[in-house]
């Protein structure tokens, strides 16, 4: 780092007496969902039903369209709910649908394809060495660990298995039959933590810890041809419609790997049931909005350069404290013709957050 040429924005001293100058989150950012995970106060059992060790755990929010409020709401609805021991991250998720039908039966197949119902983890929220997990109304899994995400060319290792994962699907209806009318199917995982590793990195939550998490409901629509279900195809083209994207936290974009935009799960170290343990976020989330704009801006420079830009002014991001949620931040910009780290430093604090060229968030917290 010592060769990166250092821009660092204004000091916050005098600036403080003109509170009105202080730059502001943007309108357009909406705060991606949350969920207080609360302790599982027995061994789950993986069978697809919701049972007595269920019915104290509140359902999620029920899922919106990838795009969020710019595109109409679901057709079919779809919920979860979560609890956690110190062996799995459980997962319930319930989805209607009057016509439920799968095909895959293969495992690593790209489940995608049917119907499905998709997780993704990212435990530490970096945005890099994160997990996804799809599967089927035939309960067929599909699982794999992206290094990084695929705008930063990352590769979907598929070799990596989901170890000891407990899954189950129950269908409230038949499957694969068009003649009659369907009500649901429900989804049933325990996810253990000890599986989400690779290369030797391990991570388990604790009581307090929060992880980036998101859920998606792939929906093809279909027609009922010769008493099969058949991809609705467009008249035009004759190729399958495009599927529907339904997901917990919604992302804003058609893309479901930009983890950045990925929901919030609180690890609670009490039992389901209890009153207690609500986690709220620190400031700090929201404005880490102002390095994925630095990010963002800064790839778009480098597109049109062929270098990263070396300060904030050539971004046209205007240099001064940002003020969040009542609370002042610096932001600074450290950068080479091929690298670059943006920081935002609490003040008066030891408290930041950053971004490199990659994407990559590191954190530190103050204690």
């Amino acid at each position: 780092m010592s060769q990166l040429l250092r821009h660092v924005i204004t000091g916050l001293g005098a600036v403080c007496l003109h509170l009105p100058s202080y730059a502001q989150i943007k309108p357009a950012y909406v705060p991606p969902r949350q969920y207080q995970c609360f302790q599982a106060p027995t061994p789950v059992t993986i069978d697809g039903v919701q049972d007595a060790v269920w019915q104290k755990v509140r359902w999620s929010d029920d899922f919106t369209d990838i795009e969020g409020d710019k595109q109409p709401a679901p057709a079919m609805r779809t919920r979860l709910k979560m609890l956690w021991d110190q062996q799995y991250l459980y997962v319930l998720a319930e989805l209607e649908d009057p016509h439920i039908w799968a095909t895959l039966h293969q495992h690593d197949t790209i489940i995608f394809q049917d119907n499905d119902f998709e997780v993704f983890i990212d435990p530490d929220g970096d945005t890099q060495q994160y997990f996804e997990i799809e599967i089927n109304a035939h309960n067929t899994v599909m699982d794999l660990f992206m290094p990084k995400a695929y705008r930063e060319n990352g590769d979907a290792l598929m070799s990596w298995d989901t170890k000891g994962i407990k899954t189950a699907v129950k269908i409230d209806g038949t499957l694969n039959k068009p003649g009659d009318t369907d009500k649901k199917w429900t989804v049933e995982m325990a996810i253990p933590f000890s599986a989400l590793s690779f290369y030797n990195w391990k991570l388990a939550p604790r009581d307090s810890s929060t992880w980036r998490i998101n859920f998606s409901r792939v929906e093809w629509d279909t027609d009922i041809v010769n008493s099969q279900y058949i991809k609705r195809k467009d008249p035009k083209t004759g190729k399958p419609l495009p599927e529907h994207n339904w997901v917990w936290s919604p992302q804003g974009i058609i893309n479901m790997h930009a983890p950045e935009k990925w929901g919030y799960l609180h690890f609670i170290g009490k039992p389901a049931g209890s009153t207690e343990g609500t986690i709220t976020l620190p400031p700090i989330e929201a404005a880490k909005e102002y390095l994925w704009e630095v990010y963002e801006k800064q790839r778009k420079y480098y597109r049109d350069h062929g270098h990263f830009a070396q300060t904030l002014a050539e971004l046209n991001i205007q240099e001064g404290p940002v003020k969040v949620q009542n609370t002042i931040y610096t932001l600074q910009l450290e950068s080479i013709s091929e690298q670059f780290t943006a920081t935002i430093r609490k003040q008066d604090s030891k408290e930041t957050c950053s971004i490199n060229q990659e994407g990559k968030i590191s954190q530190k917290l103050q204690k």
